[in-house]
């Protein structure tokens, strides 16, 4: 997946390349020629390369959230996970927070430690712009996660998930389903999470607009907290609501704990259920059959990041690129995953 540049550069400090986006399948480049035998078994394909023998010593500060969503949880114990396949990578965890104060004390203290790199996923990217800023101008690579800093200057390399992107493959999947059950005026609707959240807003504007294609829109909608209480609650309100359901999109599995729970209660089944970020318990309900798919916001985000990291410190690049530098920004993918393919991906499933 990755290749050693043969040329030495120094670390960019206040330099902007020009931004690119890269979309990458889940968990890193996938292979031209994939195991199609043992893909099952092994998640997402990932090709080799020498970029995984051991180089110069790394020394990497994490900064992530706490723990208090099952997403967030495997944000931080994946980032955790890959820092130990690599021997040279010396992994420095900071005590994972929600206080935008306390996360710029700890960028403060690696850059006081002069760690090589850091990566970050903000509480507030506008919050901790400037500290991010500070820290590469002390000559250190800040590869930003999932929370975007205000400015360019702040990181050397961002990583996303797609929230657009799940609104687009949620909406795509539902109008096909209308498509291969032959639903005539089919009943859909939305349970979203927190509305003043730009990241719910991207989701449900991408749900709309893929909707809109097939000539369908959202008859029922509301809007969650991304727990599971609040998901039961509202889960209820829209059963409610509408006596009749086509088809529902949860954008997120955790509060889909609780989603699930108020169908039970409802004694309703009668709809295609579609979940959202891809957790453990969604993926064992495709398996039986109690829920149609979920779209894969990837909590391997930070993982990547530590991986990013790396090879920008030791000056690698990306293999399958013709550009030997690591991109600006790259933006993950947001697959669906259904009884087809639930094999594949359960390896990436999170524990809500």
């Amino acid at each position: 997946m990755f290749r050693t540049r043969t040329r030495t550069a120094s670390r960019p400090l206040k330099t902007v390349a020009a931004l690119g986006i890269v979309g990458l399948f889940a968990v890193g480049c996938t292979s031209n020629e994939p195991d199609t035998e043992n893909a099952a078994a092994s998640g997402p394909a990932k090709a080799a390369s020498d970029n995984d023998a051991p180089g110069d010593k790394v020394v990497i500060g994490f900064s992530g959230p706490a723990a208090d969503h099952g997403w967030l949880g495997a944000i931080n114990s994946a980032a955790q996970a890959e820092a130990k396949k690599y021997s040279d990578v010396e992994f420095k965890v900071a005590e994972g927070t929600n206080d935008a104060s306390l996360q710029i004390s700890q960028i403060e203290t690696f850059i006081n430690d002069k760690v090589d790199a850091i990566v970050l996923l903000p509480t507030d990217g506008a919050a901790l712009t400037e500290v991010a800023t500070k820290a590469m101008n002390a000559g250190i690579q800040v590869v930003n996660v999932d929370r975007e800093f205000s400015s360019p200057f702040a990181a050397r390399t961002t990583v996303l998930g797609d929230n657009y992107g799940m609104g687009v493959s949620a909406g795509t999947y539902a109008c096909k389903l209308v498509k291969d059950k032959s639903l005539t005026n089919p009943v859909i609707a939305e349970i979203a999470g927190i509305d003043a959240l730009p990241l719910t807003q991207d989701r449900s504007k991408g749900f709309a607009d893929a909707l809109k294609a097939c000539g369908q829109n959202v008859d029922n909608r509301v809007s969650a907290q991304f727990t599971p209480e609040s998901g039961e609650k509202e889960a209820s309100n829209l059963l409610q609501a509408a006596k009749k359901i086509d088809i529902i999109w949860n954008h997120d599995d955790d509060q889909g704990i609780g989603v699930m729970q108020a169908f039970e209660n409802a004694n309703r089944n009668e709809f295609a259920f579609i979940g959202g970020a891809g957790s453990s318990n969604a993926m064992q309900w495709i398996k039986e059959g109690k829920m149609e798919a979920t779209v894969i916001y990837p909590p391997t985000q930070a993982a990547d990041g530590v991986r990013l990291a790396r090879l920008l410190v030791q000056q690698k690049g990306l293999s399958d690129l013709v550009q030997v530098e690591v991109p600006r920004r790259i933006v993950l993918n947001a697959p669906v995953v259904n009884k087809d393919n639930v094999e594949k991906y359960l390896p990436l499933g999170f524990k809500s």
